[in-house]
């Protein structure tokens, strides 16, 4: 009797470990197609498909093809399978598929964070699209205006369908321009100012990636301390590509600017055989 009562609870034992370590497993293959937001900022609407647009709010799951929607003043934050983060800016329609690999922003702009471990993320708007695994970078897109900066890591900014018309962008790098057009060369932008100023950085919990972005920003400012970049008073204040330049007089007056729209390609290229960039700062808008 007691050798069969030793069976019984050891079969009960079996069953019970069978069961949690099976549902578990369960639950994980369900979210690898399903994000959770952990942040929102005034107006931030969720539209699922075949259904009614509601307002989200934090712990929502948010399942593929479920359309996530910034509204004016609005921010939102979702974190997706592989422990990808992403942030989206105001006025801004981001969605994605495929689980972590296909991200798409419709309008606006968006900083992910996509760990290693996250392989193969994408990142899709309209004509161009940004391979952006093991990363730290921001994308913003409007019809006929495109940017994409990385502040660790490094990405590819390419244009499916065009063979050879994509190029690497490092830490410190950004390209901007008309999606419809051949991909530009990077410039440089200084990524201390950007993570002064960024309403994607400021006031909000640290990225899992903020050593290394921190680690970017010490060698800039050791190139800097070397004479191999060198700040110039070219500032992007918010989204697009305009480009103001700052007066001397104006130079440590924050907002004031003498602006002059520019292009991409109005910006000083580097000089020097490569052996002197000037650099590019963003304020706060992003």
């Amino acid at each position: 009797m007691r050798i069969n009562r030793q069976l019984q609870l050891l079969a009960l034992v079996t069953i019970t470990a069978c069961l949690v370590t099976r549902f578990p497993n369960e639950a994980n293959a369900a979210s690898l197609n399903q994000a959770r937001i952990t942040r929102v900022n005034n107006h931030v609407q969720l539209l699922r498909p075949m259904s009614a647009a509601h307002s989200a709010s934090v712990n929502d799951i948010v399942d593929e093809g479920t359309i996530v929607r910034t509204r004016k003043d609005s921010h939102a934050e979702l974190i997706l399978p592989g422990e990808t983060v992403v942030r989206l800016a105001a006025n801004t329609t981001f969605s994605f598929k495929n689980g972590t690999h296909d991200l798409d922003l419709g309008e606006g702009a968006v900083l992910v964070q996509a760990p290693k471990s996250a392989t193969d993320v994408k990142i899709h708007a309209a004509t161009v699209s940004g391979a952006i695994t093991g990363t730290t970078s921001m994308l913003e897109f409007h019809p006929g205006v495109c940017k994409f900066l990385v502040l660790e890591g490094t990405g590819r900014l390419y244009r499916p369908g065009h063979l050879g018309d994509s190029v690497l962008v490092g830490p410190g790098q950004l390209v901007m321009g008309n999606p419809n057009a051949a991909v530009s060369d990077p410039v440089d932008f200084d990524i201390a100012r950007f993570v002064k100023t960024s309403r994607f950085i400021v006031g909000l919990p640290p990225l899992r990636s903020e050593k290394l972005v921190a680690a970017e920003s010490q060698k800039q400012q050791q190139e800097k301390s070397k004479k191999t970049l060198v700040d110039t008073n070219l500032v992007i204040f918010g989204g697009g590509t305009r480009v103001s330049v700052l007066g001397q007089a104006q130079a440590n007056v924050a907002g004031r600017t003498t602006a002059a729209p520019a292009t991409p390609h109005s910006m000083p290229e580097p000089t020097g055989a490569g052996q002197l960039k000037d650099k590019h700062v963003f304020d706060e808008n992003f």
